[in-house]
């Protein structure tokens, strides 16, 4: 019997809705499911904000990517009428040695990326909202803004139905097998057979990916969001997008947006945990410990506490991704591991995952993303 569908993706936040878009967009009949509730804040891809940037600190191997991704996402504005994607700019701010600012030139110098190298004093001037240690400098990359990820993932999805998709939410993939040259994933509702399984489960992905052994941990982070005292100061262009490396640690910040504030938070290592068993409340000492480094950092910038929310980040060794298919059925793509920096890309590595389920390969560089490098 002929499978219901030719793709079924299993996950829908960014990077499955991506695929089901992408996978929508070529015509073929693709199912995308999701246990949870369309908007639901238990994932990863949440929020009103996300950091989108092209000098990538990172590694140098993103920034193909990346490029590609800010077009898509413009496509995707055009698609949908929405207005998903300002440029605010972005500043990498740290000593000159760390991997923040060393990471940020490097990507520019490699790729030929416009950006600026400025210290602390050119800093204070042309940025005044930020208050660096004379030992500081800024790297100012003018191609970079935030996205409206909440918007950004509906558009996905209904763009998807747009050209056809099937989507589901509250439909469970309890498990997945082969099923001769195809798949069949079996859900609370029965089992739904298609050619090719797209694997998109953030962090549920070590659950769901369990056979392939990956090294995959999901953490607790939580961002908050303040009403600053002057919110001019703290407002685009005036405040670009911005990754800091602090005594604390790495800490970001999205300019003041009416409404939700300026939003800051973390990259500290996280609690680890599963979806099910992480702390869903941010508690005022949480809250009190970056308010107590904005405040040093950016003063006046957390005067009254808005609210916060916490994510999930599914972390590799590495902290760089995994995108492949599962070796032992070719049948089956598999992303994961996004490690808190993965929603940016959505709609090409959306492309890629369409790319190795109808195709087996991809015309992206992924080399640096592949399962086995984690292989003895």
């Amino acid at each position: 019997m002929e499978p219901a569908y030719d793709v079924i993706v299993v996950g829908l936040g960014v990077i499955g809705a991506s695929a089901v878009w992408q996978l929508a967009g070529r015509g073929v009949r693709v199912l995308g499911i999701d246990a949870h509730a369309r908007g639901h804040l238990l994932g990863s891809s949440h929020g009103r904000s996300r950091i989108i940037r092209e000098a990538y600190y990172e590694a140098v191997e993103y920034v193909p990517l990346v490029q590609r991704a800010f077009g898509q996402w413009r496509e995707l504005e055009a698609e949908s009428g929405l207005d998903l994607l300002a440029m605010t700019g972005c500043l990498n701010i740290g000593t000159p040695g760390t991997h923040v600012v060393d990471g940020v030139i490097a990507s520019a110098r490699t790729h030929g990326l416009e950006s600026e190298v400025l210290d602390a004093g050119a800093m204070r001037r042309r940025f005044p909202a930020f208050h660096l240690p004379d030992d500081q400098i800024g790297v100012y990359q003018p191609n970079a803004g935030i996205l409206n990820a909440d918007a950004c993932v509906g558009a996905l999805l209904d763009g998807a139905v747009s050209r056809g998709a099937t989507i589901r939410h509250g439909i469970a993939a309890t498990s997945w097998r082969a099923d001769g040259d195809g798949v069949a994933v079996d859900t609370q509702e029965g089992t739904i057979r298609a050619g090719k399984l797209v694997v998109a489960a953030g962090p549920w992905s070590s659950a769901v990916l369990a056979r392939l052994g990956l090294p995959l941990q999901a953490v607790r982070q939580y961002v908050t969001h303040f009403e600053p005292n002057d919110p001019s100061r703290f407002t685009a262009p005036t405040c670009p997008a911005f990754i800091w490396d602090v005594p604390e640690g790495e800490v970001y910040g999205i300019p003041y947006i009416p409404g939700h504030g300026l939003k800051v938070g973390g990259h500290d290592p996280g609690q680890p945990c599963t979806p099910e068993t992480a702390n869903r409340v941010v508690s005022h000492a949480e809250v009190e410990i970056v308010r107590a480094i904005f405040e040093r950092c950016m003063p006046g910038s957390a005067t009254q506490f808005l609210g916060a929310l916490t994510c999930l980040y599914t972390l590799t060794p590495d902290r760089h991704f995994v995108i492949d298919i599962d070796p032992a059925h070719e049948q089956v793509a598999v992303a994961a591991g996004f490690s808190g920096h993965g929603f940016k890309f959505g709609p090409t590595i959306g492309e890629v995952l369409a790319d190795l389920a109808l195709d087996g390969g991809t015309r992206h560089d992924i080399r640096f993303l592949s399962a086995s490098r984690f292989k003895a």
